[in-house]
């Protein structure tokens, strides 16, 4: 297939209004004007690409900075973003740090095409089924690392960082950041992930799920699509885990949808379903309902930030990142959405890798002080072997907190014919990804 269009050196590179190119030797000030150019410029390409002009002031230095620290003391988790730029001839890393510092490394050796290469063979690698049961995807993984981690790793540590934030350039969306590798650890078991258009269209608030309520909606039955055998299995212990309500085919409709949500004002909704993010505009990708499509464009329409849905997670989707354009409405998603956070995949995942994932996900969301928290101690207690599948049932720390299985939650005839299978390979679970807040 193609790869992504920014692979023309130069091309599609998010460029500060100063212009390109600017001197190596910035001051601290210097640094921080540079950034928030970088964000701006971003900004303003959401805005062009979902049809919308933003009424937000432009972002502030200080905005950003009393944003960490706030979030800094509401959760005891010292966050940090960092803003990608590729180049024709260089990698550029902004990295703002709680204190109000930006700090830029410049990684020469690597240019715009050589890390572009090396994440789609990185992608090709980490999502390919056949390739499960390798360590294939190792090599990028660590090359990505070494570029785009290793450079800020003293600065992270100095400043105890432990959840990161990533904008992203473009051909770089579609990264799976969790399982980078620098050699011993992917990057999950270090820092919670998210990925976020820019700050400016982030809802930074915090508010914490402890006494939060789901509404989870799927579908295991598609009319053209493939189904989804593990789905209702999924949704019996998302309700079974949390307070809420769940429905299943015919009753996941967008007037139930539009009805429940009205009648509950749940903080979570979960819709386990296919999706597909395609190239062109917003519209032209979509969450597939039981009779009808979703489109990305009407989901602000549906008053999710009224009162705010705090996460949407879209679990089992399917998505076709690949240019520029897709790329932008998944990074983009949270706020298109209305929503403060969405938890969504980058690939085909699998059935029953999304299973075990969000099983475990919806245990750890009880107790983790954050969101991306809770999917990084999934994603760890997939790597750990902890979930899995074993003689028919799914295994994991949910099972124990169930009303209804004990230690072990049984699944559906088909996945249980599968035989026992280690969900340990990033391509069950780094596809999954936080969009928007972290927090």
């Amino acid at each position: 297939p193609p790869g992504p269009r920014g692979n023309i050196p130069g091309k599609n590179v998010d460029i500060p209004r100063g212009g390109a190119n600017p001197p190596g030797n910035l001051s601290a000030i210097s640094n921080i004007n540079y950034l928030l150019s970088v964000e701006q410029n971003r900004a303003d390409r959401y805005s062009a690409y979902f049809g919308e002009s933003l009424t937000s002031q432009p972002m502030v230095a200080e905005n950003i900075r009393d944003t960490l620290s706030k979030i800094a003391s509401q959760t005891k988790s010292r966050s940090a973003i960092i803003y990608v730029n590729l180049f024709a001839d260089r990698l550029e890393l902004l990295l703002f740090t709680p204190d109000g510092s930006a700090i830029r490394k410049t990684v020469p050796q690597a240019d715009r095409t050589g890390v572009l290469t090396l994440a789609k063979e990185f992608r090709q690698e980490i999502s390919n089924p056949r390739k499960r049961n390798t360590t294939s995807y190792k090599e990028s993984a660590q090359k990505l690392y070494d570029r785009l981690i290793a450079p800020l790793e003293t600065d992270l540590q100095n400043q105890d960082i432990n959840t990161l934030l990533f904008s992203l350039d473009t051909g770089l969306r579609s990264l799976p950041l969790a399982a980078l590798y620098d050699g011993k650890k992917f990057l999950v078991e270090k820092y919670s992930l998210a990925q976020i258009p820019t700050i400016s269209l982030t809802d930074t608030r915090y508010q914490s799920l402890q006494n939060a309520s789901v509404l989870a909606m799927g579908a295991a039955e598609f009319t053209k699509l493939s189904p989804l055998p593990a789905v209702p299995v999924e949704l019996a212990n998302i309700v079974d885990l949390w307070p809420g309500k769940s429905f299943l085919n015919e009753q996941f409709t967008l007037n139930n949808l539009k009805s429940q949500r009205n009648q509950r004002h749940d903080q979570i909704i979960h819709l386990a379903t296919h999706s597909e993010f395609q190239p062109g505009a917003a519209r032209d990708s979509y969450i597939q309902l039981w009779d009808e499509k979703l489109q990305l464009n009407q989901l602000r329409q549906l008053g999710w930030n009224n009162p705010p849905v705090e996460l949407l997670v879209l679990s089992a989707c399917r998505t076709a990142l690949g240019d520029e354009q897709t790329e932008l409405g998944f990074a983009g998603f949270a706020f298109q959405a209305g929503v403060k956070s969405v938890l969504a995949s980058l690939w085909y995942v699998s059935d029953e890798g999304t299973l075990a994932l969000m099983s475990e996900f919806y245990q750890q969301l009880k107790t983790a002080p954050i969101k991306a928290e809770a999917l990084r101690q999934a994603q760890i207690a997939m790597i750990k072997g902890q979930v899995r599948i074993e003689q028919g049932v799914l295994r994991g720390s949910f099972a124990f907190s169930s009303k209804r299985a004990g230690s072990e939650t049984p699944i559906s005839p088909e996945l249980a014919s599968m035989g026992d299978r280690n969900l340990a390979h990033p391509y069950y679970w780094a596809a999954f990804t936080m969009i928007g807040s972290p927090w």
